[in-house]
């Protein structure tokens, strides 16, 4: 029994520092290119920032900045609260949508390697060159344009949301369930790497779990939810937090064009990192509270 526990024991160990020397590269890159200029940031942020000829002086003015964020500042406050509001919606659609789009790669049929490289393809659109060229592509315009004139300007989604709207039933929930449907194409763009994740934790299941439920008369139903949600609830956090992350950090948040106004538009550098640790304190403490919840149902397995 001791021999099987220090094994086990060893084993674990081995996994331990694998992992570790899959992520050293980041932790490298962080300590030699991120650390400094975190702190720099920090400061800059309790400071009055005067541009020169050729360099900038720093002058501490504690939580003046802050209280320009929060107090003077007529948009940031809003900003923050719709971004936060629309990362919560998006981010649950992307988890919903990837874990659906996995259940279905993770069948067996013909052609399934091609498909699952179709659906991976949203990584690879994501990148800011292709994303640079589709947003300034004239043709995909002008195609998008003779569409919309060719159907007179009919939206499906925009019918039922009048229905709905004529009927009473026409509620903010609604509202923001059509609006993202409306951009499932974005969910679709965001959800490369968590179907990814999504379809390696499904492999893992054993088959011999779900020949076993067959066998007790377990429905598909019963399945998904007694075998299949907790030996990849693990993943749900962990693509969760990449989702989270991920969302903060895209071109088109308003909070990140606030600040990028502030500080390159105004070259108020000290008004734009208050702004940024504010923002970036709310996201991290969002991130905790979320992943706490989250990992109360997480179910580890050996």
């Amino acid at each position: 029994m001791k021999i099987a526990r220090h094994k086990y024991v060893g084993l674990q160990k081995r996994k331990a520092r694998a992992g570790y020397m899959f992520i050293l590269p980041f932790i490298i890159g962080f300590l030699v290119f991120m650390v400094k200029p975190l702190f720099q940031s920090l400061y800059m942020s309790f400071c009055t920032v005067e541009l020169g000829a050729g360099s900038f002086k720093q002058t501490f003015n504690g939580l003046t900045n802050y209280r320009f964020a929060f107090m003077v500042d007529p948009e940031y406050n809003r900003l923050v609260v719709e971004e936060i509001s629309r990362m919560m919606v998006y981010s649950l659609a992307i988890i919903v949508f990837s874990f659906f789009v996995a259940l279905i790669l993770n069948q067996k049929f013909h052609g399934r390697a091609f498909v699952r490289a179709i659906f991976f393809l949203p990584v690879i659109l994501s990148s800011g060159v292709i994303l640079g060229l589709e947003e300034n592509n004239q043709l995909m315009a002008a195609i998008a344009q003779t569409i919309e004139q060719g159907t007179s300007g009919i939206s499906i989604t925009a019918a039922l949301e009048s229905i709905l709207r004529t009927a009473g039933v026409g509620t903010r929930a609604y509202e923001t369930l059509f609006e993202v449907i409306d951009n499932i194409y974005d969910v679709a763009i965001a959800s490369g790497i968590q179907i990814i994740i999504f379809l390696s934790g499904l492999q893992s299941v054993s088959s011999n779990m779900y020949e076993a439920a067959d066998i007790e008369g377990c429905t598909k139903w019963e399945s998904l939810w007694k075998i299949t949600f907790p030996m990849v609830s693990s993943l749900f956090l962990v693509n969760w937090i990449y989702t989270v992350v991920d969302f903060c950090m895209r071109s088109d948040n308003g909070v990140i064009k606030k600040i990028q106004t502030v500080m390159i538009d105004q070259q108020q550098y000290g008004n734009a990192s208050a702004m940024s640790w504010i923002y970036f304190v709310i996201v991290l403490a969002f991130v905790g509270v979320t992943s706490m919840l989250i990992s109360k149902r997480v179910y580890y397995y050996d």
